[in-house]
């Protein structure tokens, strides 16, 4: 249902010239307002080869899976694709190549002391930066066959938890568990990064952040509910953000008088959400199969399907089904699986076998952003996936 938005919990920062803006972080920065809506009910429970056959809708859209670790914290892409970079849960991050029919790994950027909590591949400078549970972050620039760092000073007493490269790639945002938010901008006069934090305290950890397309920083506060994923549409018009109440929220028309929609889900919470289009958003997390998401001619957001379905065969018998389910139950018992096997009609054999923690967008030839993502879990598999001729909806 469609409504106006009720509660003041959101705002960001309107970002102008680099010499102007950075100075004058905080308070009297905050250009204009966001009104998301609080929630006080019960919840109801140069790209890799195209695969043949992504023709027919029932086809399936992933096109690679990749298995690289154990387990994934966080990836990114090289601006032509060639070369991703992944956290296998460490303090360390693994650059694999693409040669012919295989991945090889090419370097290993070890600077870190703790757990790397976020990574993003710049497309215009072709530089990383990373951060970590150390507190510190590091912008990575290849230098030959090298990749050189230097040290960003965050000014944080808590861990960083995300980073994003803002639009123009002049500036990058951390967000940490010290409840605030850095953003880092290069001074050529010194050769270093400098990080300015934004004054404006959260009630808790920032997990996530997104920029706006016009190169403005979007910083959520959101008290209601334990907020993940947060995304932009491509035209910046609509805030899209899941939360661990299995809830998923649109805010639309962003400027002086947004829409607020929510949406429940009777499956388990989003981790993360990606638009690849103005009416169409996926999102994934605990579930191990993306989600889609689409909105109708009227602006109203609903659920499609899950992109990676399959067909359950049903049991042909009570017998038969009560053997079944001892059999997960006794699979719980033995492995700790997760309590949603016990629904035995729910598909499974999916691209993914765990969380779902990070989406990423893939772009086309010319840069631009298309319907192809990849994503990557604690399962430590990375799949890539191709939207292009599999679904029909929100063009």
């Amino acid at each position: 249902m469609k409504r106006k938005p009720r509660c003041l919990t959101a705002y960001y920062f309107c970002n102008r010239e680099e010499e102007s803006i950075l100075p004058s972080l905080g308070l009297r920065s905050i250009h204009s307002f966001l009104c998301l809506p609080s929630l006080h009910r019960p919840v109801p429970p140069a790209s890799l080869p195209r695969a043949a056959g992504l023709a027919s809708p029932m086809a399936t859209a992933a096109v690679a899976i990749h298995q690289f670790a154990e387990c994934i914290t966080c990836h990114a892409w090289s601006p032509d694709q060639s070369m991703i970079a992944f956290c296998p849960n460490n303090n360390e991050v693994h650059i694999y190549k693409f040669f012919t029919d295989k991945w090889e790994k090419l370097h290993v950027l070890s600077k870190h002391d703790q757990i790397v909590s976020g990574i993003d591949w710049s497309r215009s400078s072709n530089k990383i930066v990373t951060v970590s549970h150390d507190r510190n972050s590091y912008v990575w620039t290849q230098e030959g066959s090298d990749w050189v760092p230097t040290l960003v000073i965050l000014k944080l007493n808590r861990a960083a938890l995300c980073v994003q490269w803002s639009p123009k790639e002049n500036k990058f945002a951390v967000g940490s568990g010290a409840k605030s938010v850095c953003v880092c901008y290069y001074e050529q006069e010194n050769n270093w990064w400098i990080s300015k934090v934004i004054r404006k305290r959260h009630e808790s950890s920032v997990t996530n952040l997104a920029w706006h397309p016009n190169n403005q920083i979007a910083q959520l506060d959101l008290s209601s509910t334990w907020a993940f994923g947060v995304r932009w549409s491509p035209s910046g018009k609509t805030l899209a953000y899941a939360g661990h109440n299995s809830m998923i929220y649109f805010i639309d028309d962003v400027g002086t008088s947004p829409a607020a929609q929510n949406l429940a889900l009777r499956d388990l919470p989003l981790r993360d959400v990606l638009f690849v289009s103005e009416r169409v958003l996926i999102g994934v997390g605990f579930d191990c199969n993306p989600m889609i998401f689409a909105a109708d001619e009227t602006g109203l957001w609903s659920f499609v399907r899950f992109l990676d379905e399959r067909k359950a065969a049903p049991s042909t018998s009570k017998a038969s089904q009560l053997s079944e389910a001892l059999g997960k139950l006794y699979g719980q018992s033995k492995q700790g699986a997760s309590s949603d096997t016990v629904e035995p009609t729910k598909p499974r054999g999916g691209a993914h076998e765990n969380c779902i923690t990070c989406i990423v967008p893939l772009r086309n030839g010319s840069g631009r952003a298309s319907k192809r993502f990849s994503t990557s879990g604690l399962d430590g598999k990375i799949v890539v996936w191709d939207l292009e001729n599999h679904i029909n909806i929100g063009k």
